[in-house]
């Protein structure tokens, strides 16, 4: 089984991340994004799920599957590797950094909170970028 989960990590918005605000990811033609969903799963639960629990849910919700095919759909997802939230819409393009603590349970932070700079100083934090957007 794969893994997305970090701990005592913080995720960083990506180098070419076209705002300097943490944004709220807009609902495009009334259906919500893969952005809207992992944004309004972290900011109602700060700290509850993992990035694993987060990352399937929502391919889960948006592929339509019924209680009784999430276990085996869950193996299937994580059988082969699945992108982390260094891919995410909210780090590479809405401004929202995201901390994963000791147990992994991750909280997002807008790029221009006092949290989110006291993570960068935070020297016990392992920080990795968000993926950029386009080639160099």
């Amino acid at each position: 089984m794969h893994t997305t989960n970090y701990y005592n990590s913080f995720i960083e918005i990506a180098e070419d991340c076209p705002t300097t605000i943490g944004e709220i990811p807009p609902v495009k033609a009334d259906k919500k994004t893969v952005a809207n969903l992992q944004f309004e799963m972290i900011l109602d639960n700060p700290y509850k799920f993992t990035s694993d629990e987060i990352l399937f849910s929502v391919f889960a919700t948006r592929k339509g599957f019924g209680k009784n095919e999430l276990k085996e759909e869950k193996e299937k997802y994580f059988s082969k590797g699945q992108p982390c939230f260094r891919a995410s819409p909210l780090t590479k393009r809405y401004g929202w950094g995201i901390h994963s603590d000791e147990n992994g349970k991750v909280a997002m932070y807008a790029v221009e909170s006092k949290a989110y700079k006291a993570f960068l100083k935070d020297e016990k934090i392992k920080k990795t970028k968000a993926m950029r957007s386009k080639r160099k």
